[in-house]
C-alpha cells in the first residue's frame, strides 16, 4: 500500500493543460486519503468554470490507477476552500514569475 507522499509525487505528473504546472504544486491537492480499497484523492480547480474540469478529474483516476490498480480511485472535487495563488509552492510562483 502506497504512503501519502508516494501519491502526491505521482500527482505530480497531472499537469494543468491551461497553466503547465502540477496540480501538486499548483496547491490544487488539498487531501490523500489510502485505504486498503481505495485512494481518495481531495481537490480543486483554479475556477469552478474550468474548461479542464472532467480532463484533469480522469486524468487524476488515470495516473493513480495505473500507480495502484488493485485500488478504486474517487476524486472528490470540492469549492470550499476556494483556490488562491498563495496555495501554490514556491517553485510554482517562480516559473509563473510570481
Amino acid at each position: 500500500m502506497a504512503n501519502k507522499q508516494e501519491i502526491f509525487e505521482v500527482l505530480k505528473g497531472v499537469i494543468d493543460p491551461e497553466i503547465g504546472i502540477n496540480i501538486v504544486d499548483l496547491g490544487l491537492v488539498y487531501e490523500v486519503e489510502s485505504k486498503a480499497d481505495i485512494n481518495i484523492i481531495t481537490m480543486t480547480l483554479t475556477t469552478p468554470g474550468c474548461p479542464m474540469h472532467s480532463s484533469i478529474s480522469t486524468w487524476v483516476e488515470n495516473v493513480i490507477g495505473h500507480f495502484e490498480p488493485e485500488k478504486k480511485v474517487v476524486v472528490n472535487l470540492v469549492w470550499e476552500p476556494q483556490w488562491t495563488p498563495a496555495k501554490m509552492t514556491r517553485e510554482a510562483r517562480e516559473q509563473l514569475g510570481m
